[in-house]
């Protein structure tokens, strides 16, 4: 479902990607990890069509993502670090805004909204304008939009940031349920314990290029034991603060 080849992007005289290859099947969970400015969001940000590589490709569902944005957008949802919200819109008008980027029924978006309100616990705040929502409900509705057209492939950002562990329990039962069902996630994440309970496989990244790729038993092995917080700093020891990220 994902294909990146070759992949590489440079800011001026600074190269952030260095050929970067990597292909991710469809409903595997794969989580992307890296020091700050390993290259991890440049990536995320190429693969979804906010920024243009330099050279090489990524394709989603086999559609190029700087060549066919629309075909590709139209398979994949994105969950950044940092979302965009209205905050004079509701929640449901939220949604129904996002319904229309995707040129949804709108008997779909009255099925599915209310749903998926439900699903990740804010159903009873779907009149509450946005600009009301803490952090962590604001949170929840992007996850909310991201599953309303049905994606095949859900992009996520550091998705963790301003939810109670009651929440993160909850998002990780229904993100696996999903992969189960066929869904592909790209994840980049900080949380090493996260990565180790939730990803079919994991890819770490330093300073632009794929260090390691695989289980998070098979990483392990290969350093002969310990967690993935030790595998995960034994790779990266020589990483210097700073650079893009």
């Amino acid at each position: 479902m994902i294909r990146i080849k070759n992949l590489v992007k440079t800011f001026g005289a600074t190269t952030v990607l260095h050929g970067l290859d990597l292909e991710i099947g469809k409903g595997e969970f794969f989580c992307f990890l890296g020091p700050n400015g390993a290259g991890k969001t440049t990536t995320i940000k190429i693969l979804t069509g906010l920024l243009l590589p330099t050279s090489g490709r990524a394709l989603v569902g086999g559609h190029d993502v700087a060549l066919e944005p629309l075909a590709a957008k139209r398979l994949m949802a994105y969950i950044p670090d940092h979302p965009f919200l209205y905050g004079k819109l509701t929640a449901m008008e939220f949604l129904e805004f996002v319904a229309g980027l995707y040129e949804l029924p709108r008997t779909e978006l009255m099925r599915r909204g209310p749903e998926l309100l439900d699903q990740f616990g804010i159903g009873d705040d779907q009149d509450r304008l946005v600009e009301d929502f803490s952090h962590g409900m604001r949170q929840k509705l992007v996850f909310a939009a991201a599953f309303l057209h049905r994606p095949e492939v859900l992009v996520v950002d550091e998705p963790w940031v301003g939810l109670d562990p009651l929440s993160i329990r909850s998002i990780k039962r229904f993100l696996k349920e999903e992969t189960a069902k066929g869904l592909t996630i790209f994840m980049s994440t900080h949380t090493l314990t996260l990565a180790q309970e939730l990803s079919d496989r994991i890819g770490i990244l330093h300073r632009g290029e794929l260090l390691s790729l695989g289980t998070a038993e098979s990483l392990l092995e290969t350093l002969g034991g310990g967690d993935l917080e030790d595998a995960f700093l034994a790779m990266t020891a020589d990483e210097a603060e700073g650079g893009a990220s």
